[in-house]
């Protein structure tokens, strides 16, 4: 048999690439008529990676250590040594109030005690020197006469023996007798217990109360000139010289601001995620390129009201304070509440949630799968998978039509 010439050769090779061609298309052609009716959805893969879960809510910065100056009374400011935003030292004088008043409030106290120590005094010696002198007088006189009627006594007596002088009248000098010496213990008795117990509880109560009002007194005055009780600043002046102020009128007010602490309050759902020593970041939106770092020192114990919003208040350190952060200024906290490191994740977006829990959509064979799934932590754009997917898994996000996905259902990736 003759071998094929090289035009045969290269009819076959032309025809076998026809062949190719024709299949191709037929295969194109079928897979554009298998698909035209799946819906595209975007895709998500399931990975390892990192996680950080967090919340963040707004607070209000307090001062740990802060002291508040008011007015003991009604007055004049006589002086206002500093201003807002000054650094005081312990000790130093801040105002001065007109103190003429609170003086002779002290003046009078001081009377007070020193008439009820005096009283008190009286009665524990029998008397004032003038009750005495009578008391010691009144004993004498009651002494002579009891000698005098003694001796009456024992002169009857005799004229009794005698048969001069009757039963009768030497009866009547024995009870003159024990009457003057009944006198006479009860002159004795007064002298050394001239007033009851409770006298002496009255006397002592008046002095006890008069040494209250006296140091009460002091105290008022003392508050009339205004010291730092500690080094700080100076972060609020309510009032200035010459000033008429009503008593528990607000002076001003001095905070260590190396010292501080956020007031955060979360709403409710969030309480369960808090746990004490959780690392927090806080901003200041009027510095919003500076950030400072604290952790929770106390969780909320209870909700309440914050205008419209029920939440839990929670306290926040402030670990790196440098005085920038003023009282009462609001932040806005953010609490790490997992910081996880190679775990399974998925875009949030693909998380799906009904009466039978969670699960994903899965992409096999172009057709979704549904997939129940086990999470623990999550943020934004992130979720831990615990159980249900592998790394490398693809699951489905959402249908670029923004149509409703569901078991089943033949898709196609969207390019």
């Amino acid at each position: 048999m003759a071998p094929p010439s090289p035009q045969d050769a290269s009819q076959k090779k032309r025809n076998f690439w026809v062949m190719v061609a024709l299949a191709l298309l037929a295969a194109a052609i079928l897979l554009h008529y298998s698909t035209r009716d799946a819906t595209q959805v975007r895709v998500g893969t399931a990975e390892m990676g990192e996680l950080t879960s967090t919340v963040a809510t707004n607070g209000v910065v307090q001062p740990t250590h802060n002291f508040a100056a008011f007015s003991p009374m009604a007055g004049t400011v006589k002086a206002v040594y500093v201003h807002e935003g000054q650094k005081v030292t312990k000790g130093q004088l801040l105002i001065s109030l007109e103190d003429s008043a609170a003086r002779t409030q002290v003046a009078a106290a001081l009377a007070a005690v020193r008439g009820a120590q005096a009283q008190l005094e009286a009665l524990r010696r029998g008397g004032t020197r003038h009750e005495q002198i009578t008391m010691t007088s009144d004993i004498d006189k009651a002494k002579a006469a009891r000698t005098q009627q003694a001796a009456n006594l024992a002169t009857l007596e005799k004229l009794q023996q005698q048969g001069a002088a009757s039963t009768s009248e030497v009866d009547a000098a024995r009870r003159a007798l024990a009457a003057d010496d009944a006198g006479l213990q009860a002159l004795g008795q007064q002298q050394t217990q001239g007033y009851a117990p409770i006298d002496l509880q009255h006397a002592t109560a008046n002095l006890d109360n008069a040494q209250a009002a006296y140091s009460s007194a002091l105290d008022t005055l003392q508050k009339e000139n205004v010291r730092a009780p500690f080094a700080g600043t100076v972060y609020s002046v309510s009032t200035r010289t010459s000033d008429f102020v009503p008593g528990g009128f607000q002076l001003l007010q001095v905070a260590d601001l190396k010292q501080i602490q956020v007031h955060a309050y979360f709403d409710e759902p969030e309480i369960g995620k808090l746990a004490v020593g959780q690392t927090v970041t806080i901003v200041w939106a009027a510095l919003p390129n500076r950030v400072w770092h604290g952790h929770v020192i106390h969780t909320p114990s209870t909700i309440i009201t914050y205008g419209t919003r029920n939440v839990g208040e929670a306290l926040v350190s402030v670990d790196d304070a440098d005085e920038t952060l003023l009282p009462n200024t609001n932040v806005t906290i953010t609490v790490v509440l997992k910081d996880l490191t190679n775990v399974l994740l998925i875009p949030r977006e693909a998380l799906r949630i009904d009466d039978r829990g969670d699960f994903v959509y899965g992409v096999d064979n172009g057709h979704l799968k549904r997939i129940p799934v086990a999470i623990s932590a999550l943020n934004l754009t992130k979720v831990q998978i615990v159980s249900g997917l592998h790394a490398g898994d693809v699951v489905a996000l959402s249908a670029v039509d923004g149509s409703t996905l569901h078991n089943g259902q033949a898709v196609r990736r969207a390019e």
